[in-house]
């Protein structure tokens, strides 16, 4: 069974950085593609940025581009999101995502239907 599992949120002022991580077992990690994506309440689901199976491939949602950072550790089944430079409207619960195993090598898709396992989520709160 698969598992996807957050850490590294909390409170931050303005101009912070903060670094997430989301350990994955149950899945053969290398082979399938991650995502982080943010909510807030009362707004729908935000892309904030996707990593191909071998690192090759990032995107990034517009509002992020040049703050945030997504990467990946392979032999720890872990994917990271450094965020810096962080804004009172970063503030949302952030998720990590994998898509399906034995993706292609360019895979890093920017819509949350492409997912199939999701963590809990972890809290994210900028203060001005």
């Amino acid at each position: 069974q698969v598992q996807l599992v957050e850490s590294g949120g909390g409170l931050v002022q303005a101009g912070g950085s903060l670094s997430l991580s989301c350990a994955v077992t149950g899945r053969a990690f290398s082979s399938a593609a991650m995502g982080w994506f943010r909510q807030t309440p009362g707004k729908e689901r935000e892309f904030v940025a996707s990593i191909s199976r071998t690192g090759a491939f990032t995107y990034y949602g517009d509002s992020v581009k040049g703050r945030f950072t997504i990467s990946r550790d392979n032999t720890k089944n872990t994917v990271y999101l450094q965020m810096n430079d962080l804004k009172p409207e970063d503030t949302a619960l952030y998720y990590c995502a994998s898509t399906r195993e034995f993706v292609t090598p360019n895979f890093a898709p920017l819509y949350g239907s492409a997912y199939n396992a999701w963590g809990q989520g972890t809290q994210v709160t900028v203060s001005l």
